[in-house]
């Protein structure tokens, strides 16, 4: 029996005819909806589709709701995208603005009166990177540090602030109901800080008297400092090594990885270890040798998935 699940994400890539099939058929054990994206009759259709096969081919796949999370985009641009060329001004505001090559709207208006200047923001998973020169009540005025392409509503990243921002908003309450509605098996906290996230999340639960198992994402270094506190009042982790890398410096995250599984085991709670696992297969055939090295070390320090 295979010990380590397989967490696989559906959306428009496993639409195609027969890709859930074979998912089901080689090894998925839990089937992950990510609520950034996708509208209701989307996730209701793939999480339909799902229950139907798995009843067909009589196995047991857990749905599992992965919130949007208190997460800070950029707004829309003027033409889907703009180049930005390292050492130029580019301003991000909570004005409502069109997005053009010199400054861009961004979703969380309250960002001024949480950074300070000479800190840095990262755009776009940590591909464009921003010093911070000047603040005003609605603008934040920064220098480029490196050419980038920045697209309409890519995520905006700012390392080592506590922001201010409400753990859940109205979205993600609504996206929870739907889960309740739909019968989730899980709910995946994105962003998560503190055990009072979770415990926001649980209320919301206990009110519809759902019974749902709660999955904190840890994704920055609150989360990382508050570990124990959320382990205590979670189901689980999930060691979320994506929006870990923009928040921390990447030579940290193995061992920070580690620290956290560890964490996981001795109290007794699911870890599930996730980004880029395999990621080459997207387009080769065959894993990379640090792919396979990746995927065994997660599985040798105890991730349960």
């Amino acid at each position: 029996m295979r010990k380590t699940k397989i967490v696989c994400t559906l959306g428009p890539s496993t639409d195609q005819p027969g890709i859930l099939r074979q998912l089901l058929e080689n090894g998925m054990n839990v089937a992950r909806f990510n609520f950034s994206h996708g509208d209701y009759a989307e996730h209701k259709g793939r999480l339909d589709q799902l229950r139907a096969l798995s009843k067909e081919l009589d196995v047991s796949i857990p749905a599992m709701l992965d919130t949007k999370g208190p997460e800070i985009r950029l707004g829309e641009f003027e033409n889907g995208k703009e180049q930005l060329t390292a050492g130029q001004k580019f301003i991000l505001t909570s004005r409502n603005v069109k997005g053009t090559k010199e400054i861009s709207s961004i979703t969380y208006k309250d960002l001024p009166h949480d950074v300070s200047v000479g800190g840095r923001i990262m755009l776009d998973d940590g591909l464009i990177s921003l010093r911070i020169e000047s603040i005003t009540d609605t603008d934040i005025v920064c220098t480029v540090e490196n050419d980038g392409v920045i697209k309409t509503k890519k995520g905006v990243n700012v390392p080592g602030v506590h922001l201010s921002m409400p753990y859940m908003s109205q979205r993600d309450s609504n996206d929870i109901l739907f889960g309740i509605e739909q019968g989730y098996d899980l709910i995946s906290a994105s962003f998560t800080r503190s055990a009072q996230d979770i415990m926001d999340i649980r209320h919301l639960l206990d009110e519809h008297n759902a019974n749902i198992r709660i999955i904190a994402k840890i994704e920055n270094q609150e989360g990382i400092d508050n570990i124990d506190e959320i382990l205590s009042v979670a189901d689980g982790i999930m060691v979320a090594r994506g929006d870990m890398g923009v928040e921390i410096d990447y030579a940290e995250i193995p061992s920070i990885q580690k620290h956290l599984i560890d964490h996981a085991m001795q109290m007794g709670k699911i870890c599930i270890t996730a980004t880029q696992m395999l990621d080459s297969m997207i387009v080769n055939p065959r894993p990379t040798r640090a792919e396979i090295t990746d995927v065994a070390n997660a599985i040798y320090d105890g991730t349960g998935a």
